[in-house]
């Protein structure tokens, strides 16, 4: 999903992953500022590359070692400073969208097609195309860009449900380079697809490259509910907290690490075999947010084209899927807007100013709508970022929405809008409990639980943090 909730298709954990993996929740509100360190952490199962390392075959993943620096360099910078070591001698595919730049803004396609020494033979596009320029849910096949001359494999076909590269579209290449900037939250798909491009690489022989990049939310917020292993899908493939504090590298540490459902779905054998490269970034600290890095915000979707959408995501989306309540004012403030649709909204804003969730202010706000009609609702203000708990006022809206609607919408959801619903926010304890209880549930209640659970995945999941 990338700005928009919708329905996709919808597997066991090794040790020791299967104790966090299966308890994903939410965080602490807190986010303490911590030091940048003087070295990279590396996760137990990578080792350390440099430019001598020795071109012997690796079947761990491996670690380009960054010493901090600011502004932030992102993995496509360091990866250019290295002289582009790793992909000498190599057929490059790239896995990447609008939002995959250099810190100057240029598109990693043009710096790795003009780069000394790389061969740079295909590219590869994911949801909306390679540029940005297909609305959500569109088929498009594998094509020739007219701009490069590169041809492009197409990894979205809802038609045939494939969403993996095939064999034949990974034939030509030796190495696939992955840069794609994630959002931070599960359901974001483009993590997803970086998954999904891993077991076909691995599947194939080939050697998959992530250049990594911020979570835009920083890496201490891990917030949400678990993902239940029935529920996993497209817009689901890690067994992580909604909002998972990782950033795009070290999810793919972490899932190489684990075998089905969280993991990749391969082979112990293959997995273990599979090559995978991380080049980690240069100055990112855990305590940052996007804004604090010193980068231009490029959108990732038509919906988050800012980082105020970003940060809003997580916020209003989940409790926007069903209930009544929709996200935007008119055609503005995407994530960010609130309004129900058969309420006035200042009874949705007497309602949560009555709640005081921590970090949170509402303002009311207006925009035109697309018949050029105004329109009014509620934007949602974080005014306390170490207060703020993510996903907190989607489940309050939930509740909310069975407040309105004492037929309780969610107990009378047609079966497709429930599995849209549960792929998404993924524990079917608390729909269930929903359904039963309706504006009695105890959202509260279920919150506390996952900032337990959430304990125990931040401490384990530090194994594969790269960065402080």
């Amino acid at each position: 999903m990338r700005g928009h909730f919708r329905p996709l298709p919808l597997k066991h954990l090794g040790v020791p992953l299967i104790l966090l993996l299966g308890l994903f929740g939410c965080s602490s509100s807190k986010a303490p500022t911590r030091p940048a360190p003087k070295a990279t952490a590396v996760a137990p199962a990578a080792r350390v590359a440099s430019a001598s390392t020795p071109a012997a075959p690796r079947v761990a993943p491996v670690i380009v070692s960054s010493a901090p620096a600011f502004p932030v360099m992102l993995g496509i910078d360091v990866l250019e400073a290295r002289g582009f070591d790793v992909l000498k001698g190599k057929r490059i595919g790239l896995l990447t969208h609008p939002a995959g730049v250099n810190r100057r803004g240029l598109s990693t396609i043009d710096v790795l097609r003009h780069a000394p020494g790389v061969q740079l033979v295909a590219l590869y596009a994911v949801e909306h195309g390679l540029y940005d320029e297909l609305p959500a849910e569109m088929t498009f096949p594998d094509q020739v860009d007219r701009r490069t001359g590169l041809m492009v494999f197409s990894l979205y076909n809802l038609k045939s449900k494939h969403f993996v590269p095939t064999s034949s579209q990974l034939r030509g290449i030796d190495a696939l380079v992955i840069d794609l900037q994630d959002n931070g939250t599960r359901s974001y798909t483009f993590t997803g697809a970086m998954k999904s491009a891993m077991e076909a690489c691995f599947a194939n022989g080939k050697e998959v490259i992530v250049l990594d990049r911020p979570n835009p939310l920083g890496g201490l917020k891990v917030d949400g509910p678990p993902m239940d292993p029935q529920w996993m899908s497209d817009v689901g493939r890690f067994r992580v907290p909604y909002v998972h504090g990782l950033t795009i590298g070290e999810l793919a540490l972490m899932v190489k690490d684990a075998a089905p459902p969280g993991g990749l779905s391969l082979s112990d054998s293959a997995r273990r075999k599979g090559r995978l490269t991380v080049i980690p970034m240069r100055g990112w600290r855990r305590a940052m947010r996007w804004p604090e890095t010193g980068l231009n915000f490029v959108p990732t979707s038509t919906a988050i084209q800012d980082f105020a959408a970003c940060m809003g995501y997580p916020m209003t989306g989940l409790g926007c899927i069903l209930g009544g309540f929709t996200h935007g004012v008119g055609k503005s403030y995407p994530f960010r807007g609130i309004a129900h649709r058969s309420v006035k909204i200042e009874v949705v804003e007497n309602e949560l100013r009555a709640l005081n969730l921590p970090g949170l202010q509402y303002r009311r706000v207006s925009a035109p709508d697309r018949y050029g009609k105004p329109a009014t609702g509620l934007y949602i203000e974080v005014a306390d970022y170490d207060d703020w708990q993510p996903t907190a006022l989607s489940f309050y809206l939930m509740q909310l929405a069975c407040k309105l609607d004492p037929k309780n919408p969610f107990a009378t959801a047609k079966a497709a809008d429930r599995r849209t619903f549960l792929v998404h926010m993924g524990s079917t304890a608390f729909y269930n409990d929903l359904v039963a209880k309706g504006a009695k549930v105890d959202v509260a209640g279920w919150l506390r639980q996952w900032r337990e659970q959430a304990k125990i995945y931040q401490e384990e999941s530090k194994r594969f943090w790269l960065y402080r």
